[in-house]
């Protein structure tokens, strides 16, 4: 299998899961700014959003290090610079997450700022796949 297309099926098996972390979060949500009364499974989210946000920081770092050794290159397509645009993203939806995890306390702003961030980073993955699909269909990897 090209490394290319693992990249890309390891990063596309991280979208269901982030969306899913996301539906929980928005309980989260719900209840600290909507006043409803919800379930929310914290441990869950906790757990899957480290890992969707670990599998998507590793790819930004493979995609580069993998288009380096092909091309000698970086940042060279739109999809690598949203992919390192990511990254920031990445970082503190990991450390507020964990933060929040390790720290109980009573919140309401650094939760919306973590789920507003973590919303941007959704959008960005969707442009990924598109701007990822493209990418390997005109290096001819995959032709649907």
């Amino acid at each position: 299998m090209h490394s290319l297309l693992l990249h890309a099926l390891l990063q596309l098996l991280t979208v269901p899961v982030a969306f899913y972390v996301m539906y929980l979060g928005l309980k989260r949500f719900a209840r600290l700014h909507l006043g409803r009364r919800l379930t929310f499974p914290w441990k869950r989210h906790v757990v899957l959003g480290i890992i969707a946000l670990s599998v998507m920081l590793v790819g930004a770092f493979s995609g580069m290090a993998l288009v380096y050794v092909r091309w000698s290159d970086f940042l060279v397509t739109e999809h690598g610079r949203v992919g390192v645009a990511m990254m920031p993203f990445i970082l503190f939806g990991l450390i507020s997450g964990i933060y929040m995890d390790r720290r109980k306390a009573k919140r309401t702003v650094l939760p919306l700022i973590h789920g507003i961030g973590n919303l941007v980073l959704l959008g960005m993955l969707v442009s990924q796949v598109v701007t990822g699909w493209k990418f390997m269909t005109a290096l001819d990897l995959i032709n649907f």
